[in-house]
């Protein structure tokens, strides 16, 4: 109760004494370093728990605990899930769009720790997934619950999750710009100039954070050897092809491997068969565990040793074809597990996935060029590799632009990033409409973050457009009952019902006007005789998406509404407009 009165007497000072703009530009510093925080206590929670794992492995010698180290973290993870907290724990970046788009940007509170416990549980003990989606989720549900405390509008919540996920982004690469443009392609908010300022103090704030505990390197230290080379051109293109296919080899295995899951009912189930392959994989190829971030940058110095350190192919490290044989089978079985670190119960995200894919795409064409003669610099394939990746796993070619250039420095490959990230998002389109984050979300019809008027119609309820000053008529009665309505009426349309409010049809003005005026026929002329059924109608239960429909298939400028079988009232077009031009003004006005 005290902090309750403590909280209602700050709300009403800061509305005296601070502006709207003002108070969401202090929550933006706020929430980014908030979120930097939690990007740091991650990161530091799952190198200190994989530290304490795998220290001690050698790396010419294959280790068996790599089949059970997976298994017993996502057990752990379900545990905590399913028993401690007793709440679910969505996955990363579609849990975010998910509550903007169905839910008015509201987030749980427990997602402001759960996703931050389970995530390093899962990649500490091996899981084959990231920590950038958990640690977005994380932000997200900070800037919501902010937003709820200080009794924010919908409007500034949504701001206030963008901002988070801004920092979020920033805190982890430490690229604030890259950041930003990530909250403005991949989250899809709509925001105006006005709203960019918050962005820009929430991915300040967030990167200064991960700066003053991380330290100030970027998190990919690289060498680019030489400048773009414009005789590489031709060798881009067909990587940037194969980037985008295999995005889609990603997007659709990992949909795949989802299906399989869901058949499988007992969490218990999904553990074991999770687990196991999991397991096997990792034992196979000991770079699939966790999230790889060690191994890319091995790869981003030429060195790929990673590839057979503490596995069975140790002695086979200098034979090309071998070499070729590990690249493909990581790219091929990486998003198996990853697929199989979620349908199991872990909890992480797929941009690292798409990272290590990427720059082990870049290498493998390198490779493959090299047995052709073609002599091409490595670091600087595996560099746009990342970029083609995330630009066609994620479908966001300018955060892949911005990200990789910014936190690797590699700013001298501007023309080649651009250029695959491009061609690799237009080669994904082609296949996949949606990305790996939105695709379930589209199949289920939740979408909005993407379609300005789909996201302004799922926020409009139909209870509160129906009309219900119409006046019925009963189905037994005769036109002198129906005269006498329409007298009391300033409509021109009668439902028709019966004593349980069943609706039956429709009476319209225009169909009875040649009759109203003769008395003779008021006894003897009837109410079903007059009356016709609609071809269409609106369920009390419809979305408003649906509702729209109707009204454009229809031609029609009123619709009955009913509830199951029972009349409640009306829904007009115009109505409908009038409310939706509102609330475009609403969001887009600063």
């Amino acid at each position: 109760m005290k902090a309750n009165k403590l909280l209602r007497q700050f709300l009403i000072w800061r509305v005296r004494h601070i502006s709207h703009k003002q108070f969401i530009m202090i929550l933006a510093i706020v929430i980014g370093l908030s979120v930097g925080f939690a990007a740091i206590i991650i990161k530091n929670s799952v190198h200190l728990i994989q530290s304490m794992l795998t220290n001690r492995f050698s790396i010419n010698y294959h280790n068996y605990l790599y089949f059970v180290y997976p298994g017993i973290g996502i057990l752990i993870t379900v545990i905590f899930t399913n028993y401690i907290l007793k709440q679910r724990v969505g996955h990363g970046i579609p849990s975010v769009l998910y509550a903007i788009s169905k839910n008015s940007g509201i987030i749980k509170a427990h997602n402001m720790f759960s996703s931050v416990v389970s995530s390093a549980l899962t990649v500490g003990f091996g899981g084959s997934v990231g920590l950038e989606g958990p640690t977005v989720a994380t932000g997200a549900a900070i800037g919501s619950n902010f937003g709820r405390l200080f009794h924010l509008n919908h409007k500034q919540i949504i701001l206030l999750l963008g901002c988070a996920c801004a920092g979020a982004m920033a805190s982890i690469f430490k690229a604030p710009i890259a950041a930003i443009v990530f909250a403005l392609e991949v989250i899809m908010l709509d925001l105006t100039m006005a709203s960019l300022v918050p962005l820009l103090l929430a991915s300040a704030s967030a990167a200064l954070t991960s700066y003053f505990f991380l330290g100030q390197d970027v998190l990919y230290s690289v060498d680019v050897i030489g400048k773009f080379n414009i005789n590489n051109v031709p060798y881009y293109i067909l990587l940037a092809l194969l980037t985008g296919l295999v995005s889609v080899y990603f997007t659709r295995m990992y949909m795949k491997v989802g299906e399989l899951f869901a058949k499988v009912k007992t969490w218990q189930g999904k553990l074991v068969l999770g687990g196991l392959t999991l397991g096997v994989l990792i034992f196979l190829f000991p770079s699939l565990y966790g999230e790889g971030y060690a191994d890319i940058n091995s790869a981003l110095r030429g060195d790929y040793s990673y590839l057979f350190n503490s596995t069975l192919y140790y002695d086979y490290k200098d034979s090309i074809w071998v070499t070729l044989a590990l690249f493909l089978m990581i790219i091929i079985f990486k998003v198996i597990a990853t697929s199989a670190t979620f349908g199991a119960g872990g909890i992480g995200g797929i941009f690292a996935p798409s990272l290590f894919l990427g720059v082990n795409t870049g290498l493998f064409f390198v490779k493959i060029a090299r047995l052709t003669g073609v002599s091409l610099n490595e670091t600087n394939f595996a560099l746009v590799g990342m970029a083609g990746l995330i630009a066609g796993v994620i479908h966001a070619p300018l955060t892949a632009i911005f990200l990789i250039a910014e936190i690797t420095g590699g700013y001298q490959l501007f023309m080649p990033l651009m250029l695959v990230a491009t061609i690799s998002y237009a080669t994904t389109k082609i296949f996949e409409k949606n990305s790996v984050y939105t695709i379930q979300l589209a199949k289920r019809g939740e979408l909005m973050t993407h379609d300005k008027d789909k996201a302004i119609l799922s926020w409009m309820k139909i209870d509160t457009m129906i009309e219900r000053n119409f006046h019925p008529v009963h189905i037994d009665g005769t036109l002198q009952d129906l005269v006498d309505t329409v007298t009391k009426s300033t409509r021109n349309v009668f439902p028709v019902v019966d004593d349980e409010n069943i609706f039956h049809g429709l009476v319209v003005m225009d169909d009875i006007r040649h009759i109203m005026f003769k008395p003779e026929l008021y006894k003897t002329t009837s109410i079903e005789n007059l009356m016709f059924m609609p071809s269409t109608f609106v369920d009390r239960h419809d979305t408003m998406e649906e509702v729209a429909r109707k009204f454009q298939e229809s031609g029609k400028y009123v619709l009955p509404v009913l509830d199951d079988t029972k009349y409640v009232g009306f829904v007009s077009r115009a109505n409908v407009f009038s409310k939706y031009r509102r609330m475009l003004k609403h969001f887009s006005d600063d």
